[in-house]
């Protein structure tokens, strides 16, 4: 059988407030393209088909051609949602839309009933994993303990319950939206951490055959079974050195694997360019640059007289200007964003109570109301509606 993994398409969103909507067009006619040519058996999308549990009128239009179309090609696809999603609102009609072959899998209750497709070889069980936030799908799952390990592991074993009841030799395909450990992330991801730990281990998906995930904008193999497809478009400056693709994956009559890449169309490439600004302006090494969207650090002592503007007249792209001046590492005046990078939300937090406490830091007790804190706002976030 052969399948075509794709995920995070983040319908709605732009590029440094560039729209992407006529590059994501692209894109679902590339999709389109590809399952017909490459003879696809079925489509799989691994969430965060929307950027946000709201979209925009033409995000939402968009999605529905792209349905159409694939329904028209009679290949089925199993599609689930991302934590940018709301599965609610994705999930509307899931049952109406099943009839043309769509089968949106939004709602953690149904993580145990596969679709069921076949081949020459028997049965293929494709069971899909909407992204599981551990406050609101623990008690559903029956999940041991609070944090994305413990609800996926419960998640996976009404999997692993139901593919033991099926026919020797049905083969498995999973479909989740997670960070698992040993994945390379990027700037665009939302985050996802609970208490502190984000990262599943790859052995939650023991069992299955094939393990299409989502979240993660780079393409990339956790291992031979368990593979991220990445974003098809790049959705921040980390991402410039992604070849964004999706897998066309085949498995044989046993479940063996194996996989070919697939490329994206490019709408524009990404670079970013450092160094003083005259110098950037001179270098005929940097050429190549100058049709792409630029993200410029300028490490100029002081601040040059309308940068944006000389850059634009070689870099016409130039999206993004970050000044870092050339400074000793342990200079006061440091910039605030490399102070930040690398910590979490609530590193961030705790950060802040203790200078504004003189060097204290926060005790248990509001180390946990800041948790908690944090945790509302991204439930609202998942959600879609207003913390309290």
């Amino acid at each position: 059988m052969r399948l075509l993994h794709t995920s995070d398409w983040h319908l709605g969103r732009s590029f440094h407030r560039v729209s992407l909507l006529r590059a994501q067009r692209d894109f679902l006619d590339h999709l389109v393209r590809t399952v017909r040519e490459h003879a696809v058996d079925a489509v799989l999308v691994a969430g965060d088909v929307y950027d946000r549990a709201v979209p925009p009128l033409a995000a939402v239009e968009l999605f529905d051609q792209a349905l159409h179309r694939l329904a028209e090609l009679g290949v089925p696809t199993v599609m689930i949602s991302g934590n940018h999603d709301s599965a609610r609102r994705l999930g509307v009609g899931a049952g109406l839309i099943e009839r043309a072959g769509i089968h949106l899998r939004t709602d953690p209750a149904a993580c145990g009933t596969p679709v069921i497709l076949a081949d020459d070889h028997g049965d293929v069980a494709l069971y899909g994993l909407p992204y599981l936030e551990p406050a609101l799908v623990r008690d559903e799952l029956a999940a041991e303990r609070a944090g994305h390990t413990a609800v996926l592991e419960a998640a996976m074993e009404r999997v692993r319950a139901d593919l033991a009841a099926r026919p020797a030799g049905t083969r498995s395909v999973v479909l989740a939206h997670a960070f698992v450990a040993g994945g390379a992330a990027s700037d665009s991801e939302r985050d996802i951490t609970v208490g502190g730990v984000a990262a599943v281990p790859a052995d939650v998906f023991r069992g299955v055959d094939y393990t299409a995930l989502g979240h993660l904008h780079g393409s990339q193999a956790i291992t031979d079974r368990i593979r991220y497809s990445g974003s098809p478009l790049a959705y921040s400056f980390s991402e410039a050195d992604h070849r964004k693709t999706m897998w066309l994956v085949d498995l044989d009559g046993v479940g063996t694997v194996t996989a070919e890449r697939i490329d994206c169309p490019v709408p524009r490439p990404l670079a970013r360019i450092r160094g003083r600004l005259d110098d950037l302006l001179r270098d005929p090494g940097l050429e190549r640059h100058e049709d792409a969207w630029v993200e410029a650090t300028l490490t100029d002592a002081v601040r040059p007289d309308e940068p944006m503007a000389r850059l634009a007249r070689r870099f016409p792209h130039t999206l993004s200007l970050v000044f870092e001046p050339d400074r000793a590492p342990e200079d006061p005046l440091a910039s605030y964003a490399q102070r930040l990078s690398g910590r979490t939300d609530r590193q961030i937090a705790e950060d802040f109570v203790a200078h504004v406490r003189g060097g204290l830091g926060p005790d248990e007790g509001e180390r946990t109301v800041l948790t908690a804190a944090l945790d509302s706002v991204r439930l609202a976030d998942v959600t879609g509606e207003v913390a309290r």
